[in-house]
């Protein structure tokens, strides 16, 4: 019977024109590599959509399948192409130094760390001026919490319900999201503390978020007092009286919660918080994999929005728009705390992965992609604004500039998260469509929209027609 369902709805969206010719596919036919993958990946490595995609090239905001057909990149691998598959100068200084040095551990010196690290820590505000390099965001956060411990000579971490900070033993106490939780011991020395989400927590109005876009809850505030804000701080001083010792190793926390679909919380909640934590000798750490490098638009990183300076920040995904590097940035006196004996990093702070990250902060700035990401990204929140007005299911829009959540529901009172086979169906509808989203949230109720960050306002009325061309069979579906 579902087979036979036909909608009435047609698609009004035109793909934008992209004048980038893919080559011709020349690997195995689709079936051989569903075979192959069946046997010889490993199955926790999970494929999106039901006929999952088999992509053969990328420009910029487009990805193009073995069969030719052209995609508009919405997750840009899980928010990590900041820049744009294959961005020519990135491509370019990869190219020049692969002929030149690949490898020489950090044994030796060799030119491109020292350039990066002078000129990525030049973006940050004192004292943030020591990095150590890494391969992934997981390494990264798992190296922070090493370095608050040794730092503090504490041991407890606090983190917010709903983070995501790795997947690694050690980083798996900090990740709060049970679908990532094993059966096996992690985490001692972890607590969580209540999330402060001004849509599905307990509190929340409709002035509380630093976005374009605020809830439909209801808000009686008057100017200058957050309520919400002032009762999820309780939360956090409940677990610092109850959960954790009377000193501890630190804090860490997203500017903008990643996984957990573009959860925002209260206006000068971090603030408080990261002055709570360190009258109890902890250190703050900013997990900024999601949001750095101008992503918010407003700010080149994420804690910048919150009016924060942390002790610690990590750094990943669109560092290297693709390629394997992360960082830690801190200050001397924390990074001096690892030098008492050796910690070491074969491949992290290669000759490949530096100029990669410098040709990546050129291209951030020439292309003026911060800015792009604050015009294009506003742009997009409120014309997904105008969507959730419309349509009862969709019940909250929120992020800043290009980290976008659209939390569905069955309705907007209850914020019951709308069931997953129907979420399954109007995603997948857009991916048929030719727009390729994310998901996250508890119940993945959450469409997650982080695209590489050199997309236009066409492209984003594409999106979101489609979008609402799905919306608009699923209400139809529904009656």
């Amino acid at each position: 019977r579902q087979q036979k369902w036909k909608s009435s709805v047609s698609i009004q969206a035109k793909m934008p024109p992209c004048d980038f010719v893919p080559e011709i596919y020349k690997s195995y036919p689709y079936e051989r590599m569903q075979k192959i993958r069946e046997q010889n990946i490993s199955p926790s490595l999970r494929l999106y959509y039901k006929k999952p995609l088999l992509l053969h090239q990328g420009h910029m905001q487009w990805l193009f399948d073995y069969e030719g057909k052209r995609y508009l990149d919405l997750f840009a691998g899980i928010v990590t192409v900041s820049v744009g598959h294959c961005h020519p100068k990135v491509t370019m200084a990869t190219q020049k130094q692969l002929a030149r040095l690949w490898h020489t551990t950090n044994i030796y010196m060799h030119p491109s760390i020292q350039e990066y690290a002078e000129k990525l820590t030049s973006l940050l505000p004192d004292p943030l001026k020591v990095v150590y390099l890494t391969n992934s965001g997981s390494e990264a956060n798992d190296l922070a919490m090493f370095m608050a411990r040794l730092y503090t000579r504490n041991f407890d971490i606090i983190c917010f319900r709903g983070a995501y900070h790795g997947g690694s033993p050690y980083t798996l106490g900090l990740t709060s999201i049970g679908l990532y939780k094993h059966g096996v011991a992690n985490g001692f020395g972890c607590s969580t503390t209540m999330l402060p989400d001004v849509f599905r927590g307990p509190w929340g109005g409709s002035h509380c978020r630093d976005s374009p876009v605020q809830t439909v809850r209801k808000c009686s505030c008057s100017e200058g007092v957050c309520q919400a804000k002032d009762q999820y701080i309780e939360q956090f001083k409940d677990t610092l009286n109850t959960s954790v010792p009377k000193t501890i190793a630190g804090f860490i926390a997203e500017p903008i919660q990643g996984v957990n679909g573009a959860v925002q919380y209260p206006r000068n909640f971090l603030k408080e918080a990261y002055q709570l934590v360190r009258e109890r000798g902890g250190v703050c750490i900013s997990d900024e994999v999601q949001t750095g490098f101008g992503r918010t638009g407003s700010h080149f990183w994420g804690f910048q929005t919150h009016d924060v300076v942390p002790d610690i920040v990590t750094l990943a995904k669109g560092i290297g728009n693709g390629f394997p590097m992360a960082a830690v940035v801190t200050t001397k006196e924390i990074a001096s705390s690892l030098a008492q004996n050796l910690h070491f990093n074969t491949f992290g702070g290669s000759p490949l992965a530096c100029v990669v990250g410098a040709a990546v902060l050129d291209a951030i700035e020439e292309d003026g992609l911060q800015k792009n990401s604050e015009d294009v990204g506003t742009y997009m929140l409120l014309e997904l604004a105008k969507l959730r007005d419309k349509f009862e299911i969709v019940g909250d829009v929120r992020g800043k500039g290009l980290m976008i959540g659209v939390e569905m529901v069955t309705d907007k009172d209850s914020r019951q998260p709308l069931p997953a086979e129907e979420i399954g169906q109007i995603w997948e509808d857009c991916k048929d469509m030719g727009v390729l989203i994310g998901r996250g949230g508890l119940y993945g109720q959450t469409f997650r929209i982080k695209p590489p960050m050199c997309i236009t306002k066409k492209d984003v009325d594409f999106a979101v027609e489609v979008f609402r061309t799905a919306l608009q069979r699923h209400a139809e579906r529904a009656a």
